[in-house]
């Protein structure tokens, strides 16, 4: 029988020899290394770690041999005097993490205290496991929302003194607050998916039917909006109470204890859904942050373009055409097909930093192969200039969907009945990035013939290297890094981190 790798008590339990490794917040966690070929002699060295993720087998620790030569080796230089030297190599890299989602924390609240607290605590703690420290939260409901709400539904309220964030109280506060408590400077940005309702053409939360398979929203067909149309009202006392509307949030959250250190001013907003949303051209939204860019900036909280959901760099062109726009701007966030413009927008726009704000979601069935095609999609942002990673959905109970009727993935699939929890290939995906790559790390160009790779230079200088063997057999590769030489051994269809101390 296959053994099941994703059985909680065998991955986050383990063996005293993992235990002991994860509380010392060693590198490797796993057991078992790779067999090795009778021809290859092992490298002891300690300033070389080496681990292994695949369909069966998860953050297993490999071995690392002494250089030699076959005919089917492949070869991996990296090259880290080069970034060392030139100021303006490579991205530095802002961070990495998630979204708080409330079907998250609902998920998360079903398990057992003292299991959603190791949840936590393998996702945020600074030197274990994902090592999150830059996330992500919406501005009243999104699509994993338990239902549509904003701060402030009471029609004509242009002073927003019923403004309230008393709805958070029972999810998005205590789960970011859990996340605190491990990594007391994590770091988060918001953005709405839908302002108040009145706020709208439309006076409904959402812009769209129900897709099929998906749950009736109640939308009549003359409250549907289209992309590239303003549904938000274009009046100046619109937009003046919406940034006092951002304001409000960043001053009631600072209050709760958390700092929210930049917004977004819409997210994905040329799609009309069936859930929370709001369709703006670039044109309205840089009317917009007129009003918006003054509020963010007396608190100290900074503005990006987003989220970019199309492959059409002119959406920020057209933005950043205003100067005073564009000074105050500090970046864009990319999702979905906003990737097809991102190799753009980063040549026109280098100084501005690039976080891909949410990585896509799936269907729901968490599975290795669509774990592969996230390799592709994080491949693909950094060597387009992402400064910062998001997932999307860190917990879901087993089987759900939205509000609305989406399955999607997430990092941590919870069953609700059982009380138990499992973290999914994504999860390990993710975490073979963040739990080498520091704050602060710069990009650095990888070459030769195994080139599934992304490199990072970390600030103390030690190299990591992602390798995504696609094959389905072994493959053996050498490498060549600050003059040192090793071969690695790549399982099968595997994922691995190699990291190399070269100081």
């Amino acid at each position: 029988m296959k053994k099941k790798l994703w059985d909680r008590r065998q991955v986050v339990t383990g063996s005293a020899k993992v235990a002991a490794g994860l509380a010392a917040g060693g590198l490797v966690v796993g057991v078992g290394a790779m067999a090795q070929f009778p021809a290859e002699q092992p490298l002891e060295d300690a300033g070389i770690e080496l681990v292994t993720t695949t369909d069966s087998s998860g953050w297993q620790r490999g071995q690392v041999y002494k250089p030699g030569f076959r005919w089917d080796m492949l070869n991996l230089n990296a090259n880290p005097a080069q970034v060392a030297k030139d100021s303006d190599a490579g991205n530095t890299i802002e961070g990495f993490g998630a979204c708080f989602n409330e079907l998250g924390w609902t998920s998360l609240s079903a398990l057992k205290p003292d299991d959603r607290d190791s949840v936590m605590r393998e996702l945020f703690h600074p030197t274990m496991g994902a090592r999150f420290t830059y996330c992500r939260m919406p501005i009243g409901a999104n699509d994993f929302s338990r239902s549509a709400y904003s701060y402030d539904e009471v029609d004509g309220d242009f002073e927003l003194a019923h403004f309230s964030i008393d709805h958070d109280r029972e999810t998005l506060i205590p789960f970011i607050q859990a996340a605190q408590k491990y990594q007391p400077k994590l770091k988060i940005w918001a953005s709405p998916w839908t302002p108040p309702s009145w706020m709208k053409r439309n006076h409904f939360y959402a812009e769209a039917k129900a897709y099929p398979g998906m749950v009736d929203n109640g939308i009549r067909p003359d409250q549907v909006g289209h992309e590239g149309e303003d549904m938000f009202v274009q009046e100046p006392k619109y937009f003046d109470a919406y940034a006092n509307y951002f304001g409000k949030f960043i001053d009631a959250y600072k209050a709760e204890g958390i700092a929210v250190g930049m917004v977004m001013p819409q997210n994905e907003f040329n799609s009309a859904q069936n859930f929370p949303s709001c369709t703006w051209t670039a044109d309205g939204l840089g009317k917009f942050l007129h009003a918006l860019l003054p509020q963010m900036s007396k608190r100290g909280v900074d503005v990006f373009f987003g989220t970019l959901e199309r492959g059409n760099p002119k959406l920020l062109e057209i933005v950043m055409s205003d100067p005073q726009t564009a000074e105050m701007l500090k970046g864009v966030g990319v999702q979905w097909a906003g990737k097809n413009a991102l190799p753009e927008l980063h040549r026109e726009y280098p100084a501005m930093a690039v976080y891909q704000s949410e990585q896509e979601c799936g269907d729901g069935t968490n599975t290795w192969s669509y774990s592969g095609y996230c390799w592709q999609l994080m491949k693909h942002y950094f060597r387009s200039g992402a400064r910062g990673y998001m997932y999307w959905n860190i917990s879901l109970a087993q089987g759900t969907k939205s509000t609305w009727g989406w399955a999607q993935n997430s990092l941590v699939v919870v069953d609700t009945a059982a009380k138990t929890f499992r973290y999914t290939h994504d999860y390990y995906l993710l975490k073979h990035m963040t739990h080498f790559v520091d704050v602060g790390a710069r990009t650095i160009e990888v070459t030769g013939t195994c080139d599934d790779v992304l490199g990072f230079l970390n600030p103390d200088k030690s190299v990591i290297l992602l390798v995504r063997n696609a094959l389905k057999r072994e493959q053996l590769v050498e490498v060549h890094v600050a003059g040192r030489s090793f071969a690695l051994k790549l399982a099968a269809d595997s994922v691995s981190t190699l990291a190399v101390k070269t100081v």
